[in-house]
């Protein structure tokens, strides 16, 4: 399977900046869509941020004009560069991505799988 491992989590002021970054591992194929998630304490799990192999990306509105979502085909990698941070910013992010990869087999297999998540606070 592909294993996905998230960093860069913490305190930080408002106003402040953060960067998580997300390596995948395993016998990767492909990476098709890389995404960032969050969820705050009492709500639901929503999508932050998304890009494409190609390097589409989409955000959702509250993040747009301060988060950044980014990634390297050649590392396996994405990242979420968070500026202006905001206290209602303040959840768990995870990190999601789906794809191909070759099992022990070698046989291609599609795959969906999720980071552990790391925790972003934003307080003074």
């Amino acid at each position: 399977q592909v294993q996905l491992v998230e960093s860069g989590g913490g305190l930080v002021q408002p106003g402040g900046s953060l960067r998580l970054s997300c390596a995948a591992s395993g016998n990767i194929a492909r990476i098709s869509v890389m995404r960032w998630y969050r969820q705050a304490p009492g709500k639901q799990r929503e999508l932050v941020a998304h890009i494409t192999s190609g390097g589409s990306t989409t955000y959702v509105d509250s993040v747009k004009g301060r988060f950044t979502i980014s990634r390297d085909n050649g590392k396996n990698s994405v990242s979420l560069q968070m500026n202006s941070l905001k206290p209602e910013d303040t959840a768990v992010y995870y990190c999601n991505a789906d794809g191909l990869y070759y099992d022990s087999g070698s046989t291609l297999k599609v795959f969906g799988s999720w980071g552990q998540g790391t925790q972003v606070t934003v307080s003074s």
